[in-house]
């Protein structure tokens, strides 16, 4: 999740702390609607070190799974 936050940080000029504030949340608000297994998959790829390229595969993933393409 540290690599996500200097993300947010980089990209946004928020400070590292309200950068990970910021990403705590947003993963929050993910574990408690997203169906379990993408909430799963998202938090193993937030906390096992898991590139944002690896972000970005799951949530095109997710978009055929809510309907979208």
């Amino acid at each position: 999740m540290d690599e996500m936050a200097k993300m947010v940080s980089q990209r946004t000029g928020l400070s590292q702390d309200q950068s990970r504030q910021a990403t705590q949340v947003v993963m929050d608000i993910l574990m408690n609607r997203l169906p379990t297994p993408i909430a799963n998959q998202v938090r193993d790829a937030m906390t096992g070190g898991k590139s944002a390229n690896d972000m970005g595969n799951i949530a095109r993933g997710m978009g055929g799974s809510m309907g979208q393409r």
